[in-house]
């Protein structure tokens, strides 16, 4: 496939143009204009390969996972185990036993904010970021509260950067964890997560990392990075909504007590004693999300079948582009401009809400996203209430960054 998404002016530029054939959502027109999908950090759109997947399991194979002699169980817990290997090894985790479904990053996280809850004690510290999200503050501020824990913030720079300097101070015997972000999902900074691990793993702190908007965007090498946990969600991976990963290295997801009971997670029981499953079936109670792991497995195989690097460049290039068309529009001013970035945008336009643009450029047929992006603590390092956030893919086009463009320049003259 690599050499027909090739410009044919070109044979060394990305064509994104048959890619997007591969999107049916992308094929319509908002209010009259032809769909801008630039919303693509909250969520990415689906191949039709991972939309018949998922409708080929409903229409073929649709039974319970696990315990099953009839034919449709094995075929659907075949198809099932199959797409966590894929998991496993898209991230080049040592063991598909290393691989939890969860329904997201944010349950990924909670379920090792109460797992490890046995692990922290009075006067530990937990280390994040200003620059998190809510889903990787709030079970932290819990777990705090509840074991007398010290939650600590890690500052960042005016570009959006985590200030390296300060958490290697910040770093000391009581650090028993550092939970932060691989990609802001606001300001796009990439954060130097593999020299963060080195850092923490010299004091014997266990490094988890919120991957949600990195996993898209950049090749995962788990056992290069050397994280203890990573965490990230289907639906930001072309894959769809309520299915999510959990990856912990195999020893120390032994070491964690269950999350949930019931189901699958059970070994045996009795009135008198209960023993729980092995890797990774003792994290996964109850009925999982079979339909949505199948068709995450599909994404996978999806984005294997593509030249992903070139995708990355495109992306980029996109980024880039937009950032210096951006420089054009009165009164806008970007928010994190780290070196290091994903294809991610934030900016404000002074004395205009973002609400009131976003609107106006669906109008055009853009679809952006404003807001606080679940950043609150973010907004007010930087004073600002929120942001419009232009986020990229690689089936976006210059045309749409053209039309989004357009759409502020008519906005700004509207709102003045």
């Amino acid at each position: 496939m690599s050499n027909k998404i090739m410009s044919s002016n070109n044979n060394d530029e990305f064509s994104p143009d048959l890619l997007r054939k591969d999107f049916p959502i992308l094929d319509q027109e908002i209010n009259g204009a032809p769909l801008a999908y630039l919303d693509n950090a909250a969520s990415t759109q689906k191949p039709k390969a991972v939309i018949e997947a998922i409708g080929n399991y409903y229409n073929k194979d649709h039974s319970n996972v696990h315990r099953g002699v009839h034919t449709l169980s094995v075929r659907a817990t075949e198809l099932y185990e199959q797409s966590r290997s894929k998991i496993a090894q898209f991230i080049n985790a040592n063991s598909s036993n290393e691989i939890v479904f969860t329904r997201g990053t944010t349950e990924s996280i909670n379920i090792l904010a109460s797992s490890l809850s046995k692990s922290i004690g009075e006067g530990d510290e937990i280390l994040i970021s200003t620059m998190e999200h809510h889903s990787n503050i709030v079970p932290w501020q819990e777990l705090s509260l509840k074991t007398g824990a010290n939650l600590k913030v890690i500052p960042i720079n005016e570009l959006g950067e985590i200030k390296l300097d300060h958490l290697e101070g910040m770093l000391n015997d009581q650090t028993k964890l550092i939970s932060i972000t691989h990609t802001s999902n606001t300001l796009g900074t990439i954060n130097p997560i593999k020299e963060i691990i080195k850092m923490a793993h010299l004091k014997d702190t266990k490094v988890i990392i919120d991957g949600a908007q990195a996993i898209a965007h950049q090749n995962i090498d788990v056992q290069d990075l050397d994280c203890d946990f990573y965490a990230f969600s289907g639906h930001k991976l072309y894959g769809p909504t309520g299915i999510g990963v959990l990856y912990g290295k195999e020893n120390l997801l032994n070491e964690l007590p269950p999350y949930q009971f019931g189901g699958e997670m059970i070994l045996q029981v009795t009135f008198e004693h209960t023993s729980y499953n092995s890797l990774p079936y003792k994290f996964e109670a109850g009925t999982p999300n079979i339909a949505g792991s199948i068709g995450l497995g599909s994404a996978i195989d999806y984005l294997k079948s593509i030249p992903f690097d070139l995708c990355q460049q495109h992306e980029m290039r996109l980024h880039n582009y937009a950032l210096e068309k951006l420089k054009s529009v009165d009164r806008l001013k970007l928010i994190g401009e780290s070196s290091e970035k994903s294809p991610i945008i934030s900016f404000i336009i002074e004395n205009i809400h973002p609400h009131d643009i976003g609107t106006i450029l669906n109008q055009k047929g853009i679809a952006v996203r404003t807001g606080h992006h679940c950043t609150m603590p973010l907004m007010d390092y930087f004073s600002i209430a929120g942001t419009i956030r232009a986020s990229f893919s690689f089936y976006n086009t210059i045309q749409e960054i053209d039309q989004m463009i357009d759409a502020l320049d008519t906005a700004c003259k509207m709102l003045a």
